[in-house]
């Protein structure tokens, strides 16, 4: 691909450069302040026995079937490490405590010229167990404490309400979204939100990753089957377009998205059956947006819930709801791509592996060049503003005698991303709100639950079970990202 940039070619001057974190991944702090178990606080790092479903082990040996019911949180010792329990390691518990470092860290982003910063709230945070009549105003001093320091920076906030979390109370009482009840729950969250940090925060995006949500951490519920997904994802559906239409009325130019994890699907050859299984795996990935953005369900709706037995129930309005509340912008998370043929096993964030790529240390393909293809598929689609809300490179960073951390392999990464944005911006004619990278400081992988899966610009001194200082400590890529930032991206052309 030929990579084209002139003096002509430049960012809108309102485009939002910043990063991207989740609660359970980087705040920490999980007893503190009057908040309640989270979904997450039961998941474990790993373990060898177990690497894939890091879940609590329950006494019969058995994963994935963990309740509150299962877990005293006072057993749990305070101390350097407080995440360690009958052995296990919780990584949600501790992470890498922004809970009690948000100002440090938030001079450390402001300082490399950040113009918005992605945080999401932790709903148990504010509703501990999700059905309390008053929220926790402990928890709304936290977050009211954040806004304040990035507007102290001129930082905008952009608040993820859900980040595939919920207040284990109410999972275990109603098994999550599967049941309509938390439509209510969510509701009474979103606005106690919108009423205290409202004149604050104008970009909101009401779930994360709804697309990819299943299991008890991001849904609550432990039902793995096709009916249940849907039906809790349509119940999603709802709550978040009740929350866009509460929210414009509360807000006036409040802006609203949801998020979607978007890996690009290329067909593994021309051969008909290859293209067609293509077009099937793409209206699964993009049958999530389509409702939220369009505010109906598409016509090939029949054809995935007939192919994965599902009788979706629905009550009368829910029509309506759903074109009363469409987004405002798209927003999505950008890793990697794959390729599916007719053979293919497929889910909405990956198929087979693209003999053409590099893949990292973790087994992810790269591939720049499918962040602009994704770019304008999505906006050709919706024709509504873009906003790159995740992207970037984990790996393992190694501290140097002298203290440097020399993540060369993570510039390099980041840059011939960040052209094809700007070709997809500047050429293609795409509009994009700003761009976050994921994980501007190093957080807790939740994949598999490792401190070693690096992402940040900045260094946590922290390893996998939690110990360490957990100092900040700044990587080269910090003040390359920095001269990136101070240029609108003319720095990314400088260079071969």
């Amino acid at each position: 691909m030929i990579e084209r940039k002139d003096k002509m070619m430049k960012l809108p001057d309102t485009f939002l450069w910043g990063g991207a974190t989740a609660s359970f991944q980087y705040e920490g702090g999980y007893k503190d302040g009057g908040r309640g178990l989270s979904t997450h606080d039961f998941e474990t790092d790993g373990s060898v026995e177990h690497p894939r479903h890091h879940t609590l082990k329950l006494a019969d040996g058995s994963y994935g079937e963990a309740k509150s019911s299962f877990f005293n949180p006072d057993s749990f010792p305070d101390g350097a490490v407080p995440c360690l329990y009958d052995g296990k390691y919780y990584p949600s518990h501790q992470a890498v405590d922004f809970y009690h470092r948000w100002k440090e860290d938030i001079a450390l982003m402001a300082g490399m010229g950040y113009q918005v910063f992605r945080f999401s709230i932790s709903w148990s945070r504010i509703f501990p167990t999700g059905e309390e009549e008053q929220a926790n105003e402990e928890g709304l001093k936290f977050y009211q404490n954040i806004l304040e320091e990035l507007e102290k920076y001129n930082m905008e906030p952009l608040i993820t309400i859900c980040h595939d979390e919920i207040p284990a109370a109410i999972a275990d009482k109603y098994d999550g979204w599967s049941s309509r009840n938390l439509i209510d729950c969510y509701l009474k969250y979103c606005k106690v939100l919108f009423e205290r940090f409202g004149k604050s925060c104008r970009y909101w995006l009401t779930f994360n990753e709804i697309n990819a949500v299943r299991g008890y951490a991001s849904c609550g519920t432990y039902k793995a089957d096709n009916q249940t997904h849907y039906q809790a994802v349509h119940h999603m559906f709802l709550a978040s377009a009740l929350a866009v239409k509460m929210g414009h009325e509360m807000m006036p130019g409040s802006m609203f998205g949801a998020m979607y994890a978007f890996s690009e699907i290329y067909p593994a050859t021309c051969r008909p059956e290859d293209i067609f299984r293509h077009m099937q795996c793409r209206r699964e990935s993009l049958f999530f947006s389509d409702v939220m953005a369009r505010g109906y369900y598409p016509s090939y709706t029949g054809d995935i819930f007939n192919r994965r037995g599902v009788t979706l129930k629905t009550e009368n309005g829910d029509d309506e709801i759903l074109r009363q509340g469409t987004l405002d912008f798209i927003s999505f998370s950008y890793y990697r791509s794959c390729i599916v043929s007719a053979e293919s096993e497929f889910n909405v964030i990956g198929g087979d592996k693209n003999p053409y790529l590099e893949i990292t240390p973790w087994g992810w393909p790269i591939d720049p060049l499918g962040l602009r293809f994704a770019m304008n598929e999505i906006y050709d689609r919706y024709q509504k503003p873009l906003f790159i809300v995740e992207n970037g490179l984990g790996a393992i960073d190694k501290v140097e005698e002298d203290g440097s951390i020399q993540d060369d392999y993570r510039i390099d990464y980041l840059k011939k991303h960040l052209r094809e944005m700007i070709n997809a911006i500047c050429i293609d004619g795409v509009e994009c709100l700003g761009y976050t990278m994921w994980g501007c400081i190093d957080l807790i992988s939740l994949s598999t639950g490792e401190m070693k899966k690096r992402y940040g610009v900045i260094y946590v001194d922290m390893d996998d079970k939690g110990n360490g200082t957990l100092d900040r400590r700044k990587k080269k890529s910090y003040d390359w990202m920095k001269e990136v930032i101070a240029t609108n991206g003319d720095k990314l052309w400088e260079e071969s």
